[in-house]
């Protein structure tokens, strides 16, 4: 496959997209860049010399020692074994610091974002697609936005998801369609139903499905291998773009084969079938190194990159030096390598595999066995999604009138159940007992009430709590009864005022 197999994707820019124009002054400091014997007499770049910094050290985990890096870094603390990573203004190294914490070129140091591609290539082979650096995902999904929507657009979305991220596009007048899902993600056939079914009268089809494949925020749920095919080839015949946004792709769990031999590779993401371009990736080193490192990257056609890096150019500008010299020299000759951040991310897998096991034995102990909330076993991520089951609770009301309501109608219109109350009730009540939890309703896309986008009203099936195994064992040891307990208390239930 090369980049004349891929599809023009020019129609799917936005106004805002094609209105805006190169800046000149990142122009010369990118010939700068890709020329450093020119004499610079252009740009207003500090000398290094005035830098009143002259080397970084990074002490880091070490890789090569131990049989779980992770587990080792954990258990010795203090006194785990560390590798240190340096650079400085004038020495040798893969990126030298007096280049990092130059003025920059929108789409992030050349050395940087060959560790990046790198990076992709080993894990999902896309040779032709294009590496922009990023200040993270929240940075790199609200330009992702800005670069494919405007005033009028709609765009796919998984029903439940985290929600700054769409209301930041609703800024921007985007609007949303919710897409049913369920402990296997996105379900195809409703993808499909919504794309086959969509009314011109109500604007542009949606050209734009924006998902988390591995491990979704809230749900937990992964697709499958099967599932991402089918969605991919709906996307191809409706000429969608995918938008996948997977931060938790390198926390997947299971993956140790039975028999004791080699590990499962991790499974292949939308990205590495793409074949058309289609597919805009967005990664981050949040989950699997620090949040506070606020890097990422996005890998996307040429076409999408190239409109990227104007539009980094004329708003936040490049990532960070630091954070750019860390991976540069993590990943690269005098680091871990490859094979050590495959080795360490393996850990972190283990590690939070042992953290969703607790969380699990926990719940089973002291909620499911109450009958009251139920779950199933995420494959990957941070997140536990367990069921409440209010249709046992005393006050539950399970057929509504529909009958001079906001929207009046039939289906997906209008809730036809007081879910939605007993679990503010719910919530309210685990906060008066010590411990906070997220009701599934923060994490709701809003429907337009003259269409049924989804078989039923969201609210009718926000009877969902989002848990987290993120934290530590005596956190989850310390609220898991709490709810169990006041879960008892809810549903012995006090009559309605």
């Amino acid at each position: 496959m090369s980049t004349s197999n891929f599809v023009d994707v020019s129609h799917h820019l936005s106004p805002e997209t094609r209105a805006r124009g190169v800046n000149p002054m990142k122009d010369i400091i990118r010939i700068a860049l890709e020329n450093p014997n020119l004499i610079a007499l252009a740009n207003g770049d500090p000398d290094s010399a005035l830098n009143p910094i002259s080397r970084i050290d990074y002490s880091v985990a070490s890789v090569t020692s131990g049989e779980d890096p992770v587990l080792e870094w954990i258990a010795l603390g203090a006194n785990a074994p560390t590798q240190v990573l340096s650079t400085s203004q004038d020495e040798e190294s893969k990126l030298r610091l007096r280049t990092a914490l130059r003025y920059g070129h929108g789409a992030g140091h050349p050395d940087a974002l060959q560790t990046v591609s790198r990076l992709t290539n080993a894990y999902h082979h896309a040779p032709h697609h294009v590496p922009t650096m990023t200040l993270g995902n929240a940075d790199a999904i609200t330009k992702v936005f800005r670069l494919l929507g405007g005033p009028g657009d709609y765009f796919l979305a998984d029903e439940f998801t985290f929600i700054p991220m769409p209301l930041a596009a609703e800024a921007h007048g985007v609007k949303w369609v919710p897409v049913t899902i369920d402990a296997g993600g996105i379900v195809p056939e409703e993808l499909e139903r919504i794309l086959a079914s969509w009314d011109p009268e109500r604007g542009r089809r949606p050209h734009v499905l924006y998902t988390v494949p591995s491990g979704q925020n809230p749900t937990g749920s992964t697709l499958t291998v099967e599932r991402r095919k089918r969605i991919y080839e709906i996307a191809q015949r409706y000429d969608l773009i995918i938008v996948e946004d997977d931060p938790y792709y390198f926390l997947q769990y299971d993956l140790d084969k039975a028999d004791g031999t080699a590990p499962k590779k991790f499974p292949p993401s939308f990205l590495s079938m793409d074949v058309d371009g289609r597919v805009i990736r967005i990664d981050s080193f949040s989950k699997i190194m620090a949040p506070g490192m606020r890097l990422g990257w996005i890998t996307s056609h040429p076409t999408f990159h190239n409109h990227l890096v104007k539009l980094i150019d004329l708003s936040t500008q490049h990532p960070h030096g630091f954070g750019q010299v860390l991976i540069t020299q993590l990943l690269g000759p005098s680091g871990w390598q490859l094979t050590g951040f495959d080795r360490w991310v393996r850990g972190l897998c283990a590690e939070y595999q042992r953290r969703r096991d607790l969380l699990l034995a926990l719940f089973a102990r002291d909620v499911a066995s109450t009958g009251l909330a139920s779950t199933y076993v995420p494959q990957a991520g941070m997140f536990l999604w367990a069921r409440v089951h209010f249709e046992r609770h005393p006050r539950f009301k399970g057929a509504l009138p529909l009958e001079g309501r906001a929207g009046d109608g039939e289906g997906a219109r209008v809730p036809r159940t007081n879910t939605r109350q007993l679990m503010k009730e719910l919530f309210d009540a685990c906060v008066a007992g010590g411990l906070l939890i997220c009701p599934a309703y923060v994490f709701t896309i809003g429907t337009d009430p003259k269409y049924d986008d989804v078989p039923s009203h969201v609210d009718d099936r926000s009877h969902f709590i989002r848990l987290t195994f993120a934290g530590s064992e005596e956190t989850m040891t310390a609220g898991i009864p709490i709810l169990g307990r006041v879960l008892k208390e809810f549903f012995a239930g006090a009559p309605e005022a």
